[in-house]
């Protein structure tokens, strides 16, 4: 196995050092509809300047790198309405699990590119750096300990394409450009518009998990449960409401508005819980109200949502030779996550408050803001662009239907538990011009930048009552004020920000970069970028990047491209902390997440965080025989030193002793602590099919097999080997298999979109590859198998401007297979949640819609 392996890796080094010579572009327009309204599609995209190259009119056709493209005809045939699960379904390189029961994750889904951290992925609106949520993702799925850019705030109808480039390009954006660069191009039309409304649901059939018929109890006097056929629901009732309009601005500029407002319901695929919710009496009899309790008493699956957002882009001619251009976002989400049930008899709960047990509830509510403002100009030697961006992401966390047991049967039961907030404000210079050398075939194109960026982090302590420790026991009942035991402090389910979380922290960066390229002879072209950049937190580094494409033919050309990059630690990852009081055989314990610069951290040997490292090289080739049929390959590989992990929760008398003067007994904290190898390939086609009496057919394929590897995990610090700690007990296997494992090892896009006349169909299928969702116990690991996802959208065209659409996302109601079947051990709670939240295509079934949309 491990010789096959090996053996797989030397042929894709292989592929690459013979191609090193040379490199091309090619583009795919994947999942194109090609309707009769997009007719001239590819003729307005060979207009466009892309991502990836800073030389002004470089097109798809001639761009020195390999990048996909996903036209809004192709979003609007998805009938999704997030934009992380319309990218999902989409790029086969693109992983976005839905997970459950994860505190703020809940709210803010991460999403990866090529099995990297979310943020490994640099996303750009309208070519501009777009800022990060403000959530970091601590619990138990994909994405653990990073904070990535909220794409779901960005409304989909107001997307004109989004451009992924799939290559490193840390030297020519900056940080976090590692996997890959998303450019959302939004929407610049002058005129007309669209409004359309949408409503689904999920119309399902849980497989495996059959229905509770009724609860009884045995001969033994204990609870049994009737089961009958699998469990059919229908959920998650969704409404979505769009408009998109533009508007002349002047003779020669344009304002284009677009506004999204969606109310998503519940979609809930807990099974049953087969505990005993209340204390049995005093002869050890069941409390016969066992019987009729609701037994379906979690929220596992997709929460209630409320989104608003409007997105305006603009842009406006001052003089011949100076553009204006502004776009400005808002939007804000409410939305609710449940926790873990506390039953009746729970030690946390307070009878006088919940007689019948509680479920608690994270609320959020979600702001997010951007501006973007600057000028173009396009002289006869020089072309510039002045720029000043803006960002700001803030959460507040509310926690309803909860209490804080300490406080006995006086708490309340709604809590404020603080916010965080993040904001970016960014200066940019970029300046480009051609260059006659008299030595390449073709002028060369010369650009140059600087940058300048603040961030700041905000974190503010939530209300008294959601932290304090109060002075009643276990259950609320009186206890010793001074002794104890107590009860569990805080608010249940997610205690709040106490003031020794509470912080303002900020940082600022400058970047200056150089960007050349020209065609050495009339078939080669090459381009070679540096850029340097220095934090005033952590210091400075340095990048580079070639790439070069030689063609061969008309239609066959080689492409290849060697670079290095970085990911500055965020903000959040240096300051997060989140501390709150357990007891531990009643006595008091501090423990949580500490900045790693935290009095805490640096007893226990933290060196303070460094920038992450990687070498990225690729390499393909792009064969296009004619107009209708294109093909690429391109084989990756990405090398990452000093990844920054969260440490294990760290405890023991020896930790204790070093903690000692710091009031903490248990702690964990981000550290640089592994290196990883990412390899694969990405395979990409598309055919278009014209039919004189049967329409046109565009086909589209897409292929992604992906490998990522743990290559070392750096020593502990110093101080934390005295106390015994090595790499093993640092951290966990389960974590270093979320890198390796949690995203799919392949995945497969298949799809054809058929037009004819006033009708269009939009078939697709996806193939999942296998995924872990790894246990520290063996038996509980579980392997996801994979599965095939088939989508379908018809489309009729009942008028020139009214049009109707209907559509099923896994029409064929597929689920993962039912974590009770992949795993030696059932646990409670492998029946309470039957489907692992790892599956990359989520488990809340078949989701069927209905659109009607009027375009003017």
């Amino acid at each position: 196995m491990q010789q096959a392996k090996h053996g797989v890796m030397a042929f894709k080094l292989s592929i690459i050092a013979s191609a090193v010579a040379g490199a091309a572009f090619s583009s795919s327009l994947l999942a194109q509809q090609q309707s009769p309204e997009q007719a001239a599609l590819e003729t307005d995209i060979e207009q466009i300047q892309i991502v990836g190259s800073r030389r002004v009119g470089r097109t798809i056709n001639d761009s020195p790198v390999p990048i996909d493209i996903i036209d809004a005809s192709s979003i609007e045939a998805t009938g999704l309405t997030e934009t992380n699960m319309i990218l999902n379904q989409l790029l086969p390189s693109f992983n976005f699990p839905q997970p459950s029961i994860t505190d703020g994750t809940d709210h803010v889904r991460p999403a990866q590119l090529r099995g990297l951290a979310p943020d490994h992925t640099l996303v750009l609106v309208n070519g501009k750096r777009r800022h990060t949520s403000a959530l970091l993702n601590l619990n138990g799925s994909v994405g653990r300990g990073s904070s990535a850019v909220d794409l779901n705030a960005i409304p989909a109808n107001a997307i004109k394409r989004i451009e992924v480039l799939r290559d490193g390009a840390a030297a020519q954006y900056g940080s976090d450009a590692i996997a890959g660069v998303i450019n959302i191009v939004l929407k610049d039309a002058s005129e007309g518009g669209n409004i359309s409304a949408t409503y689904g649901a999920n119309v399902t059939t849980m497989d495996g998990v059959p229905n509770l018929e009724s609860v009884s109890t045995n001969e033994q006097g204990d609870l049994a449960f009737n089961t009958g056929s699998d469990r059919e629901l229908t959920d998650g009732q969704t409404f979505t409401l769009r408009g998109n309009v533009g508007f002349e601005w002047g003779d020669d500029g344009f304002v284009n508005v677009s506004a999204e407002y969606r109310d998503r319901g519940q979609a809930n695929r807990a099974d049953f819980d087969p505990r005993e919710n209340y204390s049995r009496d005093a002869n050890g009899n069941i409390d016969e109200r066992e019987l009729t309790v609701n037994r379906y008493n979690h929220v596992y699956g997709n929460g209630e949502v409320e989104d608003y957002a409007l997105f305006v882009n603009a842009g406006r001619a001052i003089t011949d030779d100076i553009e204006f251009y502004a776009t400005a976002g808002l939007s804000s989400r409410d939305s609710l996550g449940g926790g873990f049930y506390r039953r009746a008899q729970d030690s946390r709960n307070v009878l006088d408050i919940y007689p019948n047990g509680f479920l608690p509830s994270i609320q959020t509510d979600i702001s997010d803001m951007s501006l973007i403002t600057g000028i173009k100009g396009y002289g006869e030697v020089w072309n510039y662009d002045l720029s000043l961006t803006h960002g700001g992401n803030e959460l507040e966390y509310s926690v309803v239907n909860s209490l804080n047991t300490s406080l006995g049967p006086s708490s309340q039961t709604d809590f404020n538990a603080g916010t965080l907030e993040y904001n970016t404000t960014i200066f940019n210079a970029d300046a480009s011009r051609l260059v006659d050398t008299g030595v390449f075939y073709s002028e060369m194109n010369f650009a140059m930048g600087a940058e300048y960026r603040y961030e700041s982090y905000d974190i503010t302590a939530g209300e008294e009552n959601s932290y304090i420790q109060g002075t009643f026991g276990p259950g609320g009942v009186v206890t010793d004020p001074v002794d104890g035991p107590f009860g569990a402090a805080g608010s249940q389910v997610f205690p709040g920000f106490t003031p020794a979380s509470a912080g303002d922290n900020s940082r600022n960066n400058y970047s200056i970069y150089v960007d050349l390229e020209a065609d050495v002879t009339e078939n080669w072209n090459v381009a070679v970028a540096g850029r340097f950049e220095d934090y005033s937190d952590f210091g400075s580094t340095f990048n580079w990047k070639v790439t070069q494409r030689y063609t061969l033919s008309d239609a066959f050309a080689l492409r290849a491209s060697v670079s290095t990059g970085f990911r500055a630690p965020s903000l959040q990852q240096q300051y997060f902390t989140s501390v709150a009081t357990t007891f531990v055989d009643g006595e008091p314990t501090e423990t949580g997440t500490f900045a790693p610069s935290s009095d805490v951290a640096q007893a226990l040997g933290s060196p303070g965080l460094d920038a992450e490292e990687s070498n990225n090289y690729s390499a393909g080739f792009t064969y296009s025989p004619t107009a209708d049929f294109n093909l690429t390959v391109d084989f990756y590989r990405i090398d990452i030193d000093d990844r920054i992990v969260l440490s294990n929760n760290l405890s023991g008398q020896a930790i204790e002793s070093l903690l000692e003067g710091t009031g903490a007994t248990r702690a964990r904290f981000f550290l640089n602590a592994i290196n990883s190898r990412t390899e694969g390939v990405d395979i990409v086609s598309t055919y278009t099919l014209n039919t004189s009496d049967f329409g046109a057919f565009n086909f589209n394929a897409g292929v992604n097999f992906n490998d990522n590897e743990v290559t070392d995990i750096l020593d502990a610090p110093a101080v934390l080997q005295g106390a015994g700690f090595d790499q093993g007990n640092l951290f966990s296997d389960v974590e270093l298999r979320r890198f390796e494992t949690s995203a799919p090892d392949s995945k497969v896009n298949l799809g054809v979109t058929w037009s004819y006349d006033i009708y269009s169909t939009t078939l697709r299928t996806t193939r999942y590859g296998e995924v872990e969702d790894p246990s520290s116990v063996e038996a509980r690991n579980e392997i996801i198998p994979s599965e095939w996802i088939t989508d379908l959208d018809v489309r009729v065209a009942i008028t020139d401007q009214l049009a109707v659409s209907v559509g099923a996302n896994n029409i064929f109601d597929v689920y993962p297979e039912a974590t009770r079947d992949l795993v030696d051990e059932v646990t409670t709670f492998s029946n309470i949640f039957p489907y692992s939240s790892f599956s990359p295509y989520g488990f809340t079934g078949r989701y069927v819609y209905g659109k009607v949309s009027y375009s003017f």
